[in-house]
């Protein structure tokens, strides 16, 4: 319960009240025949009285009606350029199984702007904008639970807000409800125009800034975007997020890791001036720089001071497996021929042929001379070569050789063969 009390002179009307309203009167002293006209706060509507009241009986002055009361009620139509409304009841919670309508509607040359300020629902309620005089438009947003102030564009002079709450809900609602201011604002067709950002530059998807329109912005080398760096034109005229910052980039990306092999960092963020180092594993030998640094650039940002290297496995000459007792003994000649030869250059064809057949042609000429000494020592004539020009023996044949009566003699001759 709730008592008021208040003194008064005599002969007068005592000062009215009404709570989340306010009044004016024809005389501050309220002597009889005062009149008051009372008026509610944005988002009330006055019940349960009049809006204006007189002081009246000079015998005994009191007001011929009571007072109203201000509520903040379920449902309304509201025609003004701005206004407020509230949760049923507010600020006290509202019922449970409400479903509440309100219709915002402004000039039509204009469109309607909704400052969502206070917004604590239960789980099981529901609040939904409408972009539009009637549930079929397009929703603007649904809502349920807790959040924070936020605002939202209809696209047209009418707004309509619906208010559903759970009629299971318990009986445990304290301070829940909303608040709702709403405003006109000029028509448009597009989203207003965005700022172009520090240290870099936006791209437009189309001309002009339709819904649906995309704007993209880029940062310049040594820079990077901080925030989103899509923003859309939504249907309410509204962009899509916050305008992003460029900020100027003080450390080197992460060079990567090597395979094969295992990295020390000097720091984690690889700042300016930071190190990373690469250590091979075992088996395998560094192909590249085994320290990169990271250094600054005027234009294009920090840069590592080489490439990424490598780590390939490490090679070795293996050994000639030795050659059996047989191989060796039958290869006796060729590897002395290849010991003469410089090691890994090729013969010519001339040099293999001498190499080859020096020795087979000294042989012969070693086997024909000891042919040619046994024959003498036998008395056997040499081997009789053709002569070029007429010889006086030309004319001894065979049988007649053998008649020559020095060979009978047992005396024997040298003639002298002219090859």
């Amino acid at each position: 319960m709730a008592l008021r009390y208040e003194a008064f002179e005599q002969g007068h009307c005592y000062e009215p009240f009404v709570k989340y309203g306010n009044f004016t009167a024809s005389d501050p002293r309220y002597p009889v025949g005062t009149t008051v006209e009372f008026t509610c706060d944005p988002g009330y509507t006055l019940e349960q009285g009049s809006t204006i009241i007189e002081c009246v009986d000079p015998n005994d002055p009191q007001w011929n009606e009571t007072e109203p009361a201000c509520r903040a009620v379920c449902s309304g139509e509201l025609t003004d350029t701005a206004g407020v409304v509230l949760s049923p009841n507010w600020p006290e919670a509202y019922g449970k199984g409400q479903d509440c309508i309100w219709g915002l509607h402004v000039d039509e040359d204009k469109r309607v702007m909704l400052d969502v300020r206070v917004l604590r629902l239960g789980t099981g309620d529901v609040l939904t904008f409408y972009d539009g005089d009637d549930l079929t438009a397009r929703i603007l947003g649904q809502y349920t639970g807790a959040r924070g102030r936020f605002k939202l564009y209809a696209s047209s002079a009418d707004v309509t807000v619906q208010f559903q709450s759970d009629p299971g809900a318990g009986a445990f609602a304290y301070r829940q409800g909303f608040v709702i201011h709403f405003s006109e604002v000029p028509r448009n067709d597009t989203c207003p125009e965005l700022p172009d950002i520090a240290n870099g530059w936006k791209t437009s998807s189309q001309p002009e800034l339709l819904h649906g329109t995309v704007v993209t912005y880029h940062c310049y080398p040594g820079f990077q975007l901080s925030g989103t760096d899509l923003l859309m034109c939504h249907w309410d005229l509204t962009w899509s997020g916050d305008l992003p910052s460029c900020e100027r980039v003080t450390s080197c990306r992460d060079p990567g890791d090597a395979e094969h092999s295992r990295r020390v960092v000097s720091s984690p963020k690889f700042p300016v001036g930071s190190t990373v180092q690469y250590i091979c594993d075992k088996g395998y030998i560094l192909a590249g720089t085994g320290t990169l640094t990271c250094h600054d650039r005027i234009a294009g940002g920090p840069k590592w001071s080489d490439r990424l290297p490598k780590c390939i496995p490490e090679t070795y000459e293996p050994c000639h497996n030795p050659a059996s007792y047989d191989e060796f003994y039958s290869n006796r000649n060729l590897d002395a021929v290849a010991k003469a030869v410089p090691s890994g250059t090729a013969l010519e064809g001339t040099n293999v042929a001498i190499a080859i057949f020096l020795p087979v042609l000294v042989v012969a000429l070693l086997i024909g001379g000891i042919y040619l000494y046994f024959s003498k020592l036998q008395g056997k004539p040499a081997l009789q070569l053709p002569l070029t020009g007429s010889h006086p023996y030309d004319h001894i044949t065979v049988e007649s050789a053998f008649d020559n009566p020095t060979y009978e003699t047992g005396e024997t001759r040298e003639y002298e063969v002219s090859i």
